[in-house]
C-alpha cells in the first residue's frame, strides 16, 4: 500500500495545442480509492497512464510511497493496471492468465498456485481456473482481469474504465464487487470512468476533471452538496441540477422568470457580472401554496419510475423544446410517483432559500457558502 502524489503534474500530446493534463495536484491517501470522473478527453485517463508510466510527464512530478517515479520504468513502478478491454489471452485458461504476470517474474510454482487460488476465492472464480476466457461471461471475464492484478500484489491499481464493456444490470452488480473487494484487501486504488453515478457509488473520494484541469476534489456527499462551480454543479447529479439564469436585485433578491426568489446581499454584491445562475436539485423543489407565489412551469414529460417521478418542463412562456426558437433552460422536479401529472399541465414550483446554490454568472464559481 502507497500514497499517490501528483505534483503540479503536466502532459502534453505532440501536436496539440493545450495541455491534457495541465498541473495536477492532486494527493491519494493509502489505501483509499479515488475515483477520476470527467466527460471525454477531460484527461482523466491520461492521468491515470502518468500515473502508470504509460505519458511521459511533459513537466511536475509523481511520487507513489513517497518515492518519485516520474522517471521509473513502468515495469518498476510496483502499479497493476485493470483495461477497458479484458485483454486475456484465449490460449491460456483463467488459472494460468491470472498467473502470468508472476510466471514471467520467475515467481515460484508454488507461490504463483497459492496467490492464484487465494484471487480466485475472492473473485468467486475457483469453479472456472480450467476454462478458457471464451466460454466465460462478460463479468467473469473482467473479474479474471482483476484477478491478474489482484496476485501481483502491488502498491497501487490502476482501473481505466474496467465496466464500460458490461451491460447495465451486470455494471451495477460488479462496481459493488469491486468497492467492497478494494476495501478488503485496502490497496490505494486509482479508478477512471466517465460515469458519475459509478464515481459517486465508489469513490472514497472523487476528482471531477474538465479540460485537463482539476475542478474539484471531495467526498460524493461533499461534491452533490456544495459543487464548486458551474461546471461540477451540472455535471454531479442524475438527473443534473437545475441551473436557472436569473437577474439580481438591490433589495437582495433576484428575478427568475418573473418569480422573486430571496438570496443573500452579501451574494448578490458578490457577482462580478451581476448576473447570477441559480442552482436548484430537483428534489429541492416544492408545489408552492396556495399563499405563496412559485416559478410556473409547463410540464413537457413525465418519467415514472416507481416511487418517484421525474417532472421535465420550462418555465411558463418559454417556446417547447420542438419549436425551432431557443426553448431556454429547462426544469426537472423529483415528485411523488403517485402524483398523476400530464404534458401540458402546469405546477407552480417554489424552493426553500437554504436549498439554493448560487454561482456568478460570468465566472461560474460559487458565490453561497
Amino acid at each position: 500500500m502507497a500514497q499517490v502524489r501528483f505534483d503540479h503534474a503536466a502532459h502534453t500530446y505532440r501536436g496539440a495545442e493545450r495541455p491534457a493534463v495541465d498541473d495536477l495536484e492532486l494527493d491519494i491517501h493509502d489505501g483509499e480509492l479515488m475515483v477520476l470522473v470527467g466527460p471525454s478527453g477531460c484527461g482523466k485517463s491520461t492521468s491515470l497512464r502518468m500515473l502508470a508510466g504509460l505519458e511521459e510527464i511533459s513537466s511536475g512530478s509523481i511520487r507513489i510511497g513517497g518515492q518519485d517515479v516520474t522517471d521509473v520504468a513502468p515495469k518498476d513502478r510496483d502499479i497493476a493496471m485493470v483495461f477497458q478491454t479484458y485483454a486475456l489471452y484465449p490460449q491460456l485458461t483463467v488459472g494460468e492468465n491470472m498467473a502470468f504476470a508472476l510466471k514471467v517474474a520467475r515467481v515460484p510454482r508454488s507461490e504463483r498456485s497459492r496467490r492464484v487460488r487465494e484471487a480466485a476465492e475472492l473473485l468467486d472464480l475457483t469453479a472456472v481456473l480450467d476454462h478458457k476466457p471464451r466460454v466465460l461471461s462478460g463479468g467473469q471475464r473482467q473479474r479474471v482481469a482483476m484477478g491478474r492484478a489482484i496476485v501481483r500484489q502491488p502498491q497501487v491499481f490502476c482501473m481505466d474504465e474496467p465496466l464500460s464493456n458490461l451491460d447495465a444490470k451486470l455494471r451495477v452488480s460488479t462496481r459493488t464487487q469491486i468497492a467492497a473487494l478494494q476495501r478488503r484487501l485496502e490497496v490505494t486504488t486509482v479508478y477512471v470512468t466517465h460515469d458519475q453515478v459509478e464515481a459517486m457509488t465508489m469513490g472514497d473520494r472523487v476528482a471531477v476533471l474538465k479540460d485537463g484541469v482539476l475542478q474539484q476534489v471531495d467526498t460524493p456527499l461533499a461534491l452533490y452538496e456544495r459543487p464548486t462551480n458551474l461546471f461540477v454543479a451540472g455535471f454531479i447529479g442524475s438527473p443534473a441540477m437545475n441551473l436557472l439564469p436569473a437577474a439580481t436585485r438591490g433589495d437582495g433578491s433576484a428575478v427568475l422568470h418573473g418569480h422573486q426568489v430571496a438570496v443573500p446581499r452579501s451574494v448578490t454584491g458578490a457577482a462580478s457580472s451581476g448576473a447570477l445562475m441559480l442552482g436548484i436539485r430537483p428534489e429541492d423543489w416544492r408545489i408552492a401554496t396556495s399563499d405563496e407565489s412559485g416559478l410556473v412551469v409547463t410540464v413537457d414529460v413525465v418519467e415514472e419510475l416507481g416511487s418517484d417521478a421525474f417532472v421535465y418542463g420550462r418555465p411558463a412562456g418559454t417556446p417547447a423544446p420542438d419549436q425551432t426558437a431557443d426553448p431556454g433552460p429547462s426544469v426537472v422536479v423529483r415528485l411523488d410517483g403517485r402524483r398523476r401529472l400530464q404534458p401540458g399541465q402546469q405546477l407552480e414550483l417554489t424552493v426553500d432559500p437554504e436549498a439554493l446554490h448560487v454561482f456568478d454568472s460570468g465566472t461560474g464559481d460559487r458565490l453561497t457558502a
